[in-house]
């Protein structure tokens, strides 16, 4: 079948996942059809409160990480998270995260020393998703069709061709591209019509989520202590995460419910419990904003890809909510497809590149939930001490020993290091190996390393540049001065491949790159590592890169 195309890139969903997805292929000249059932600009639901260090340096490379940055809290607001025996109760310990003015400077805090020039940012959804609305619709080439329900798609030789209608189900019609991305959640239709299969743990916990308005709420705390972004709360009547979204009076508060309580959840006295998390009286007054209740899974796709249509993010992994990593995670997955898809679509890469898709993420993204769900689990029996809101010494240790616990079984999760720049990609078709295993890592613990399949360690060049400013669209080599790279330009040259060199003085090179030669991708990731390579060796390695060995 052929027919024209109405776009390069048909994609299913506008939430975050989505919309990268649409502005990353905007940035390589790719075109894209957004459908989504929302109105422009409709408000999201206060859900992901966090935007990781790897997702804030695909939004430099987007040109809108400044612009993110300075939304969400107030710039002086610190994005701490707190211990506490409720929200108005007794601070137990707390994790310094700095406040988004003083994001590069700071030098106090658990990420504060990363090798990066984007730390995370927390930010809730409310504010995220509309900026990058905003964007996509006016990116070049991309449309944005809002209120508009999709139906089914059928593929072929040369592309996809969905049915859309408006939301009421009329003027129903077809757009046509030459791939498909179901960006569209965790009830994914796209999913449903690949005939990808979730499998994993279907329930793990019950969660009430509740958004308030109560401005008058910050007056009941210590005016002593620094206000925080998230609080977790634990009293013998109720444990709960409380989170900051404006900084001036609306939180978002999760309710955990007993295993006893998951059984019937209708009967858990919803007020009651966010009283006890806030630490106030019954009689305390609010404006519930928004609520939901949850079931906290951990779900993962068989596959990820039908031909010429992909999913990502929510639509092929589902997990515990988990300092916001399902969000980012989906955003890894989608920025991953389109540059391989903008890779084939420029025409330098085989189609053979996007079996990296899958063989890339899918490892990784299983890897995530198991330790989103090992650190639920942890969580969701906390072995309080009796003597917790207790007055006097016994209180007082028993207080520091819970508050030291909770710290150091959470410092991981919200100075997720490992989580952010340890995993590799140690099986993809398209990255040369040379043996060397990459080195392990943890939730919070990361070896840097230049092991093929590994993140390229950051450094600044001597202007203060960073090098990931620096790579190309493509391929980068990144080399000490006089290396011999001719044949790898003109390997890249004949076929069409982007390609650019960065020349640092030895003295700038941090240690683990330890061959003369190592080759990075956009994304950051080591393709290959070794000396000049002769011009067949040059050829046999390009060919590779580009899908086509």
């Amino acid at each position: 079948m052929t027919g024209t195309l109405d776009a390069d890139v048909l994609i299913i969903g506008a939430g975050p996942v989505g919309l990268l997805a649409a502005l990353d292929l905007s940035s390589r000249g790719v075109s894209a059809i957004v459908v989504e059932t929302r109105d422009y600009l409709e408000p999201p639901n206060v859900k992901c409160n966090h935007v990781a260090s790897r997702t804030m340096e695909s939004l430099r490379r987007l040109g809108i990480a400044a612009e993110v940055r300075s939304s969400g809290l107030p710039s002086n607001h610190p994005q701490d998270v707190a211990f506490r025996t409720s929200l108005t109760g007794i601070e137990l310990s707390r994790i310094p995260i700095p406040a988004s003015g003083e994001r590069y400077t700071a030098t106090v805090g658990p990420d504060t020393s990363w090798a990066t020039p984007e730390p995370p940012h927390r930010i809730n959804q409310t504010f995220l998703e509309p900026i990058l609305v905003r964007h996509t619709a006016a990116a070049p080439g991309v449309r944005l069709l809002n209120r508009t329900r999709f139906h089914s798609f059928v593929q072929d030789a040369d592309g996809v061709t969905a049915t859309i209608s408006d939301l009421d189900g009329g003027n129903e019609r077809t757009v046509r591209g030459r791939y498909l991305i179901g960006a569209d959640g965790g009830r994914s239709a796209v999913r449903k019509l690949i005939g990808a299969k979730l499998s994993g743990d279907p329930v793990l916990q019950h969660v009430q989520s509740t958004c308030i308005r109560a401005p008058h709420l910050y007056a009941e705390m210590s005016a002593d202590e620094p206000r925080a972004w998230g609080y977790y709360t634990f009293n013998p009547r109720r444990v709960g995460h409380v989170y900051a979204i404006d900084g001036t009076g609306t939180f978002l508060v999760h309710t955990y419910l007993s295993p006893e309580e998951a059984e019937n959840p209708g009967s858990v006295d919803r007020d009651a419990a966010i009283c006890a998390i806030l630490g106030v009286d019954d009689d305390f007054s609010y404006e519930v904003v928004s609520k939901e209740d949850w079931v906290a899974r951990r779900l993962l796709a068989d596959r990820f890809r039908d031909d010429r249509v992909f999913i990502a993010g929510d639509a092929c992994h589902l997990w515990v909510p988990f300092a916001g990593f399902g969000m980012n995670a989906g955003i890894a997955d989608v920025l991953n497809l389109t540059w391989l898809l903008g890779a084939r679509l420029a025409g330098w890469a085989d189609e053979r590149i996007l079996d990296a898709y899958q063989a890339e993420r899918r490892p990784i993204t299983e890897q995530v939930s198991q330790f989103a769900m090992s650190h639920q689990q942890k969580l969701a029996k906390p072995d309080l001490p009796a003597a917790i809101e207790d007055e006097g010494p016994e209180g007082d240790e028993a207080r520091r020993v819970f508050g030291a616990a909770v710290h150091d079984l959470n410092e991981p999760q919200f100075a997720a290091a490992g989580l952010n720049y340890g995993y590799s990609y140690d099986a993809s078709p398209i990255i040369r190996y040379d043996g060397e295993t990459a080195p392990g890592y943890t939730m919070g613990a990361y070896t840097p390393s230049t092991v093929p399949g590994c993140r390229a360690p950051h450094f600044r060049l001597a202007d203060g540049t960073s090098l990931y400013d620096r790579l190309s669209a493509g391929f980068t080599v990144v080399c000490t001065p006089g290396s011999d790279t001719a044949a790898l330009a003109e390997g890249a040259a004949a076929r069409g491949i982007p390609f650019a060199v960065v020349e640092v003085d030895a003295g700038l090179l941090p240690a683990e790159y330890t061959r003369p030669v190592t080759l990075v991708r956009q994304d950051q990731t080591v393709v290959w590592r070794g000396h000049a390579p002769a011009a067949d060796e040059a050829a046999a390695l390009w060919e590779l890169l580009r899908g086509a060995a």
